[in-house]
C-alpha cells in the first residue's frame, strides 16, 4: 500500500462544459494552381484569386473578414531519385474567411470552390464571447469538485475546510471518458464542427482542509 504523499486535506478534480449555438464560422480554404512557367502559374491564380474576391463582395463579405496570403510560387516535382519528374510550377495562396451568414455557408463554399478556391481545408463554427462561456465552465467545475469533495467528508465523518489549493487543469485529459462536470458528458474539442452547438470545457483540480464536525 502506497503512503499519502500530502496529508493535509482533500484533494478533487473538477470539470464543467457550457454549450451554445454558434453564430460564426470560420472557413479556411486555398487557391493552388499549377502551370509550365512561372508567368503562366502567377497569372492563372491571380485570375481565380480576383474571382475569389467578386465571389466573397457578391455574398457581402467585406475585406477585413477574409485574411489571406500573398501567392506563393514552387517547382512542382512527383516521384524520387531517378524518377523525379519535373511537373511545372504550383502557385498557392492560403485564406480565412469569416462569416456569420451560417444558414447560406453551403451556397458560399460552393461559390468559392466554382471561383477557383480549389482546396477546402476546414469549416469552424464559433460564438462571440467564448471567453464568456470559458469563465462560466470554470464556475461549474469549480461547483462540481466542491459537490464531489462534500460527499466525500460527508462519508469521512468530517466538514469541508477552506480551499487551500486551486490549480487549473487542461480539460484535454478527460478526452474519450466521463466525467463528473455538471453538465453533458464527453469530451468535444473547442470550436470544432458539431451539429448545432459549440462546446467549451474546463478542468479544476481543488484542495480543502478538513475540520472535525
Amino acid at each position: 500500500m502506497s503512503a499519502i504523499k500530502e496529508p493535509w486535506g482533500l484533494s478533487v478534480l473538477g470539470a464543467g462544459s457550457v454549450s451554445a449555438e454558434p453564430r460564426l464560422a470560420h472557413v479556411e480554404l486555398a487557391v493552388d494552381l499549377a502551370a509550365p512557367t512561372p508567368k503562366e502559374a502567377f497569372a492563372e491564380a491571380g485570375a481565380a484569386v480576383a474571382r475569389l474576391r467578386a465571389v466573397l463582395r457578391e455574398h457581402g463579405i467585406p475585406d477585413r473578414d477574409v485574411s489571406g496570403s500573398r501567392l506563393q510560387l514552387a517547382s512542382r516535382y512527383s516521384g524520387y531519385g531517378v524518377d523525379r519528374q519535373f511537373l511545372g510550377y504550383g502557385c498557392v495562396a492560403t485564406y480565412t474567411v469569416r462569416t456569420t451568414a451560417l444558414d447560406r455557408i453551403e451556397m458560399l463554399i460552393e461559390d468559392m470552390v466554382t471561383a477557383g478556391a480549389n482546396h477546402v481545408d476546414e469549416v469552424r463554427f464559433e460564438v462571440e464571447d467564448k471567453p464568456a462561456m470559458r469563465d462560466e465552465a470554470r464556475r461549474l467545475a469549480v461547483a462540481a469538485a466542491r459537490r464531489k469533495a462534500e460527499v466525500y467528508a460527508e462519508a469521512c465523518g468530517v466538514r469541508l475546510g477552506p480551499v487551500v489549493h486551486i490549480q487549473d487543469v487542461d480539460p484535454e485529459r478527460f478526452r474519450g471518458h466521463g466525467r463528473d462536470s455538471g453538465g453533458s458528458e464527453g469530451y468535444e474539442q473547442d470550436g470544432a464542427l458539431s451539429p448545432g452547438s459549440v462546446r467549451v470545457d474546463a478542468a479544476v483540480l481543488l484542495g480543502f482542509g478538513l475540520l472535525p464536525l
